[in-house]
């Protein structure tokens, strides 16, 4: 596969935009485990989080995440090389949205979902965010998909901004359930042509 869409600015504390690797399981569970709370609505209990991160973001979903054709893992690092740290994540899961209401939302078809996108705590306003999009959305576009959906939270008004500014739209609404407690999101989309 081409990683047309590879971003990279060679300083040693710059970012590298990259295709996650199977050496990055680890450090992937340990980014989704801390930044995953961060888009959860405040009153989201640490145990709803806990239990979620336990059953989502363990390695060895993220060796299976690795695997699946359908899916697009993209890392941002900082540092130099084999010593690079993580300090976010995308990950694009190709198909039919699974959620019906998404689905509903998102007529253009091939879609392809924005399942994750997470910067450290640290990293908020520093320059990582945006390459990363590019970069995730670039990884999109190479599947073929003609649009690019995700859902967020109605609460998590800084990722809406956030989306929006990067060219993402209100399309719908749907649903997320954490800690047995139904969130309502907002499904945003952005065509990719």
């Amino acid at each position: 596969m081409s990683h047309a869409w590879l971003w990279q600015n060679r300083g040693v504390t710059e970012p590298v935009i990259r295709p996650a690797t199977a050496g990055d399981v680890e450090a992937l569970a340990a980014l989704a485990a801390e930044t995953f709370p961060l888009a959860c609505p405040p009153h989201t209990t640490p145990e709803a989080m806990a239990d979620f991160i336990e059953r989502h973001f363990r390695p060895e979903h993220f060796a299976a995440y690795l695997d699946d054709p359908a899916r697009r893992v993209v890392v941002a690092a900082r540092g130099g090389g084999a010593s690079d740290a993580l300090v976010g994540y995308s990950m694009l899961i190709g198909g039919e949205p699974g959620d019906a209401d998404a689905a509903a939302a998102v007529t253009a078809r091939p879609a392809i979902e924005l399942s994750k996108f997470y910067t450290r705590a640290g990293e908020h306003g520093g320059g990582i965010a945006a390459p990363l999009m590019a970069a995730t959305l670039d990884a999109a576009r190479v599947t073929g998909a003609v649009v690019c959906w995700l859902g967020v939270n109605e609460e998590n008004a800084r990722a809406i901004r956030f989306y929006e500014k990067q060219g993402f739209a209100k399309a719908g609404r749907k649903h997320f359930t954490v800690g047995g407690r139904v969130e309502n999101d907002w499904v945003l989309a952005q065509p990719l042509g």
